[in-house]
């Protein structure tokens, strides 16, 4: 066996490690409370027990089998030629779009359009953050919208005394909405990003094959998790407006200008960054009207996707020959199912590579990825994001990964029959 293969059968080794350990998080937070508080057992297992840091965790584990294996330069130039831009903008954007002023004019937004809904106020302000939030993603990125909406949901609704049932539902709801609500544009979605500029997708291409069926299927998921817990949304009182200092309008406009500009140069880790330290500045000095800057999260979240970069390159030698020997139908059903065990921008970025896809292929290789993109949390790239901020509503145990898959399979089902039959 050459160094290459040891080197990508390790890698895919690590990779099935941290998949298997998603779904062993709430196992070792168990085990940590067996442990006295603040000692280094019960530090040892809350740590293994953040999904957020998993994939950073195997994706370290495998580079330091790398260097066993190959020495150091090699893993030192394999690290060097991949591309973090992802990780780093999912951190800008969350950070940014976790600000006082951000959160206050979508929740603004979101209010106006669930009362012009001839709708019960509670029930028709939960319909628009499910609805208008995720389809926010097709302009200011899926990263951004599922930042907004999460936060949105947690004050208004998780952190109420609600059931388990409806938290589950609202999760599932949310991450497939995120994941299909950014296909109206070429530029928001992670994994149509990975083929969009190679297959020469614009937005006319995006709307018509992939944007309106995504409304379709929001709107109708949506509607029926709505009318399942009317009751209970009824029940649900939900604050008229913010309580918090009035923002004023050159606050917010300053924030958009930096968001609209970060969305921008996504693809220039250099420019966003840039802007990024600008605008960190720019909080400084308007601190009265903002929170507390939501760095941690935004960097566990970017640890998570950049383990997801270092594992997902040495992929290629499985999922490539699959991905290749597929006709439409079962290329579209097996991106569904893979997406559920890596980030759908890999299964795309890889399908983007392989040479004589037809036309409908390519559909269904991207149509597959974003439908099967809220199944778990490593799915889709800002899944970590609602992840991260919902995951303290769900008690000490945190979010069930099956119960998360489980909540998900209904809407994930409605957009598979919207973006194959419609």
């Amino acid at each position: 066996m050459s160094e290459q293969q040891i080197i990508s059968y390790g890698a895919s080794l690590f990779f099935a490690l941290a998949v298997i350990h998603t779904f062993l998080v709430k196992y070792f937070q168990e085990l940590a409370h067996k442990f006295p508080d603040g000692s280094p057992g019960e530090n040892l297992f809350h740590l293994l027990g953040e999904v957020e840091v998993v994939f950073g965790i195997w994706a370290g584990l495998f580079i330091v089998f790398f260097m066993a294996v190959s020495g150091f330069e090699k893993p030192i130039e394999y690290l060097q030629a991949r591309n973090f831009t992802e990780p780093m903008f999912v951190f800008a954007i969350m950070t940014i779009c976790a600000t006082r002023p951000i959160l206050m004019l979508s929740e603004k937004l979101i209010r106006l359009k669930g009362k012009l809904l001839p709708l019960h106020q509670t029930i028709g302000f939960y319909f628009a953050t499910l609805t208008a939030g995720p389809l926010l993603g097709s302009f200011i990125t899926e990263p951004a919208a599922m930042t907004v909406t999460a936060l949105i949901l947690l004050k208004s609704f998780y952190q109420k005394k609600i059931s388990t049932e409806l938290k589950y539902a609202t999760l599932g709801l949310l991450f497939v909405n995120v994941s299909i609500g950014g296909t109206l544009t070429p530029f928001a979605a992670p994994p149509v990003l990975m083929v969009a500029p190679k297959w020469n997708w614009d937005f006319v291409f995006m709307f018509t094959h992939f944007g309106w069926k995504a409304i379709c299927a929001v709107f109708l998921s949506t509607s029926i998790v709505t009318y399942r817990f009317r009751r209970e949304l009824i029940e649900i009182q939900t604050d008229e407006a913010s309580k918090q200092v009035n923002v004023p309008i050159w606050v917010i406009a300053v924030h958009l200008l930096f968001l609209v500009a970060t969305v921008l140069s996504s693809h220039y880790l250099v420019l966003f960054m840039g802007l990024f330290l600008f605008f960190l500045g720019v909080a400084m000095v308007t601190k009265e009207y903002q929170d507390e800057i939501k760095i941690k999260e935004a960097l566990l979240v970017g640890f998570f996707l950049g383990g997801l970069v270092v594992l997902g390159g040495y992929q290629s030698w499985w999922l490539e020959p699959i991905l290749s020997r597929l006709t439409a139908l079962p290329l579209y059903l097996g991106a569904m199912g893979l997406t559920a065990f890596t980030d759908n921008a890999a299964i795309t970025y890889l399908g983007s590579q392989v040479q004589g896809l037809t036309e409908f292929s390519k559909y269904a290789l991207v149509a597959g990825s974003v439908v099967g993109g809220g199944l778990t949390v490593i799915a889709n790239a800002p899944n970590p994001a609602g992840y991260s901020t919902l995951n303290g509503s769900f008690g000490k145990d945190g979010i069930s990964p099956l119960l998360l898959f489980k909540s998900a399979l209904v809407p994930t089902l409605i957009a598979a029959i919207c973006f194959w039959f419609l």
